[in-house]
């Protein structure tokens, strides 16, 4: 045996075992990189220079502003404005409630860039009204769940950044926030199509009309956070900021409409102390900022070590295998592309987007972008999201299920049995996303073309 192939056993037979014993997948990482460079007889100093690299990004900023705003959305209590202008737009309708959850996803997405945090937010709120009105409880969350997954797409996102940086593109930050508004949205209508199909057949109820007197105050509580996506998304079109500096300023206006605007806006409103609001409001300050702290860690912690996992995978040319592995299966392109999407369907299953997103990218890229298949590196970096976004809607470790299923009392193998419809709804989305390219890059070749 060889050194190299030596080095590939211990490489990912430790990474493999690590995690089979529930070692976390940052140090997973890290250790396996440690074992790996020591059977190859490489510098472990090499690999703190390749973590140190990971993490020396001006672009990289832009994820600890995208993470406090999602946590300010979510401590500000915006979501229920987010869920009152979907009322108003789709509540008429038969099914309503499904819609709004359908809708207000989307919204939320556009100002918060996470599937858990959308769950968590809008989930408590929808959960609880679609069960109250009658609605299958696994279905009310199934939905949420799974319409929670527009987040990871729609603009602002960070996990469009973290691929971004590890397939190398930082420059292509703006066409990816772009690239995923489309299927973004397009997830979204396919999941209310399946909703219009269901209440039909289950004769769901419609929502209660809303009194023409209180329409402009819900259209104006629901303007303000949508400003977020007008600022960051309408800043990089028009080249005003890069998407750092959007990020810093959409964060800067969050704080401000959460923090001060909202606060005013409840005194007079409700007719309460102005005080006692700032008290009140300001006591989600310090847990706020201790979330962001942690999520933060957490993500540049993975993203250093998936840097040294990343440098080993490289030295050992271990991207150039699998594509001739993969190569040497079949030519056909459409037949590769299922063969890694079903992949990573299935990774999805046990591992969490952000160190998927990681470890996957360096390894596929190259096949997808040579001569066989000749991918654009975007229409991929949307494709892969999708595809492990399924990922967080299913056990054993779908995050978005967990919180979803924790909210609405519902056991998880139920609740995933009865999500089928909504899976494949997903999967149909996944599969116009990787075979019709124009539905990801015309949006960025439009707005963003010189």
């Amino acid at each position: 045996m060889s050194a190299d192939s030596l080095s590939i056993i211990v490489l990912l037979g430790s990474f493999v075992i690590l995690m089979a014993i529930r070692i976390p997948v940052a140090f997973s990482l890290l250790l396996s990189a440690v074992f790996g460079a020591l059977a190859h007889g490489q510098g472990l100093s090499t690999l703190i220079q390749q973590m140190v690299k990971g993490i020396d990004s001006f672009t990289l900023l832009a994820i600890p502003f995208f993470i406090i705003m999602g946590e300010i959305m979510s401590a500000g209590k915006i979501s229920e404005k987010i869920v009152d202008l979907a009322n108003l737009i789709v509540g008429r309708f038969r099914g309503g409630l499904a819609y709004i959850n359908c809708v207000d996803s989307m919204f939320f997405g556009g100002i918060s860039g996470s599937a858990v945090a959308d769950v968590s937010s809008l989930g408590s709120i929808v959960i609880p009204l679609m069960k109250k009105q009658g609605y299958d409880e696994d279905f009310a969350v199934g939905l949420t769940v799974t319409t929670a997954c527009q987040g990871v797409l729609v603009p602002p996102s960070h996990n469009m950044v973290i691929y971004a940086l590890a397939a190398g593109i930082g420059g292509q930050i703006a066409d990816l926030l772009w690239g995923g508004l489309v299927p973004g949205v397009m997830l979204g209508c396919l999941l209310m199509i399946l909703c219009f199909v269901m209440a039909r057949k289950y004769n769901f109820p419609r929502c209660d009309p809303i009194p023409r007197g209180h329409r402009l105050a819900i259209v104006l509580g629901g303007i303000l956070p949508m400003m977020i996506f007008v600022i960051i998304m309408g800043g990089i079109a028009i080249g005003i900021f890069t998407v750092t500096e959007s990020a810093a300023i959409a964060c800067l206006y969050t704080f401000l409409l959460t923090y001060v605007g909202f606060v005013i806006y409840r005194a007079i409103v409700l007719k309460k102390s102005l005080w006692s609001e700032v008290k009140e409001t300001y006591k989600t300050l310090g847990p706020v900022l201790r979330n962001a702290l942690k999520t933060l860690a957490i993500v540049l912690t993975l993203i250093a070590a998936a840097k040294a996992f990343a440098y080993m995978m490289t030295v050992l040319r271990i991207p150039d295998a699998l594509t001739a592995a993969l190569v040497s299966l079949t030519d056909n392109k459409v037949l590769l592309l299922l063969i890694i999407n079903a992949l990573l369907l299935v990774l999805g299953c046990f591992m969490d987007m952000a160190p998927l997103i990681l470890i996957m990218t360096p390894i596929l890229l190259p096949v997808v972008t040579g001569p066989v298949i000749g991918m654009d590196p975007v229409q991929f970096g949307i494709m892969l999201i999708l595809n492990l976004a399924v990922g967080l809607c299913t056990p054993p470790v779908g995050s978005a299920l967990f919180v979803g299923c924790a909210i609405g009392k519902t056991p998880i193998e139920r609740t995933a049995l009865k999500t089928l419809p909504m899976y494949a709804m997903m999967v149909v989305g996944l599969m116009l996303v990787t075979f019709v390219p124009e539905i990801t890059l015309w949006l960025p070749r439009l707005i963003l073309s010189k």
